[in-house]
């Protein structure tokens, strides 16, 4: 089992690597579970808000959205930002960050009619935010490896990592694969992958992100409906197929796992979004959790080891990856390919495994 590129991890990131990679030499993508896109991957919020995260993801975010843009796997949803009247400055500070519109309180309603006057005392809006089709896109860019000769294994964990004569072998699934090059795009796992391979891990940080899916509040249809953040980013809710998901925004620590969300954070979180709102929660009707993963400065770490370079990096995307992928794919495959990339130095720079060394 032989191969110029050995793809770890089957999530959006090591996906859409493989698609950009294939092109220039054979690919293998391993996946642990049996599904591709198991975990934070297949948990994600799906929006499509280039300007949302610090500015690397939001430099990354926008150098996606030609892309995005002509995918096919946007739809119009918008973004709301609501804050209480003591914070007029904070609430400020979105308007400005996220290029939004003040509305008056009648105006917002007429966008989220549920919300609640007597505690809200501002409101934003926007439109550039779309919902994103995450398996279609997860489909388009598995279509394009498949059809440059990407072979894509699954329920392959990985065992161990081994170096000998300029190559890698790495033990999974029963398997040996032989391969030039390791892309490390292990999500929440990609320190254990580091240390499997002999390198030093980086120290992300896996932190659980938790969610709650509604009914329709008061019956209402709301196709139309934004996505609504709360002032302090300790909640959010967005129409999802017919009902509404709600998230405490939770950034709880956590080890590496099939992530689950925590009934209490869940509760405290929707009690916040509830003081926002007209309509109480009456009851759920499911709840889950995924795994944000982070480098120590929060930004993503995508390149070469400065050590072992035939060790490529591909993580910490913090829940950003699906918004920012179409960029850091092809920052990848352009790196590989020793072509000059369209995003700027400091940017690359900025998102280098070398700011670790």
């Amino acid at each position: 089992m032989t191969c110029d590129f050995l793809i770890i991890g089957g999530g959006i990131a090591g996906i859409s690597a493989a698609a950009r990679l294939a092109p220039l030499g054979s690919v293998t993508v391993l996946e642990a579970e049996a599904n591709l896109a198991y975990h934070a991957s297949g948990r994600s919020a799906a929006l499509y808000e280039p300007r949302y995260g610090n500015p690397a993801i939001v430099a990354l975010s926008l150098a996606s959205n030609d892309y995005f843009q002509a995918s096919g796997t946007l739809s119009p949803r918008g973004f709301m930002f609501l804050d209480s009247t003591d914070q007029r400055e904070r609430f400020l500070k979105h308007v400005k960050d996220f290029d939004l519109d003040e509305l008056s309180l009648p105006e917002a309603q007429e966008i989220f009619p549920i919300l609640n006057p007597d505690t809200v005392g501002f409101a934003s809006y926007a439109t550039h935010a779309w919902d994103l089709d995450t398996d279609l896109l997860i489909q388009k860019f598995l279509r394009e490896a498949r059809a440059e000769g990407a072979q894509i294994v699954t329920s392959a964990p990985v065992t161990a990592i081994t170096r000998s004569a300029n190559r890698w072998q790495v033990e999974a699934g029963g398997q040996t694969y032989d391969t030039r090059m390791i892309f490390n795009a292990a999500g929440a796992w990609v320190d254990q992958i580091a240390t499997l391979a002999g390198l030093a891990p980086i120290g992300f940080t896996p932190l659980r992100r938790s969610m709650a899916r509604l009914p329709a509040p008061g019956g209402h249809d709301l196709s139309g409906w934004p996505m609504v953040v709360g002032g302090n980013e300790d909640w959010y809710c967005k129409p999802d197929a017919g009902a509404l998901i709600v998230s405490p925004a939770d950034e709880d620590l956590a080890e590496p796992h099939d992530a689950w969300a925590d009934d209490m954070v869940l509760a405290e979180g929707l009690a916040r979004y509830e003081e926002c709102v007209t309509e109480p929660v009456t009851r759920l009707l499911a709840s889950w959790a995924g795994l944000r993963t982070f480098s120590p400065d929060r930004v993503p770490v995508i390149g070469p080891d400065p050590r072992e370079p035939s060790f490529f990096w591909i993580g910490g995307q913090g829940g950003y990856g699906f918004q920012s992928c179409p960029a850091i794919c092809q920052l990848v495959a352009d790196l590989v390919a020793g072509r000059a990339s369209e995003l700027p130095a400091d940017i690359i720079e900025r998102i280098s495994p070398a700011r670790f060394a």
